[in-house]
């Protein structure tokens, strides 16, 4: 088993910055892509931004404001942002693909953490 604990959600004005971060912590011999989604209420889950051994891939909404990395020592994945806006008010969820000590691979999502932004 798998777990993604999440931190770092909270509520700021308009223009403030935001750190997320996403630690996994289970059975987990390697990792896949990462990432960052958002469900904002009475909307679909949506894709935020992405890391791979590729690269980022980042949603237009936020792109150029939100910076997605990934600290492998720690093997944690963080979601700078900044120029927050008060249509990014939303529930955070963190994304892991995880290959298991037997070979196997699965998708694990976070709890989720609550961003408000306030104008």
């Amino acid at each position: 088993q798998v777990y993604l604990v999440e931190s770092g959600g909270g509520s700021v004005q308009a223009g403030g910055s935001l750190r997320l971060s996403c630690v996994p912590s289970g059975s987990i011999f390697s990792f896949g892509p990462m990432g960052w989604y958002r469900q904002a209420p009475g909307k679909q889950r949506e894709v935020v931004a992405l890391i791979t051994s590729g690269g980022t891939r980042y949603a237009d909404p936020v792109k150029g404001r939100f910076t997605i990395s990934r600290d492998n020592a720690k093997n944690t994945v963080l979601l700078q942002m900044n120029s927050l806006k008060p249509e990014d008010t939303a529930v955070y969820y963190c994304n892991v693909l995880v290959r298991s000590h037997d070979g196997g691979w699965q998708t694990y999502w976070g709890q989720g953490t609550q961003v408000t932004v306030s104008s």
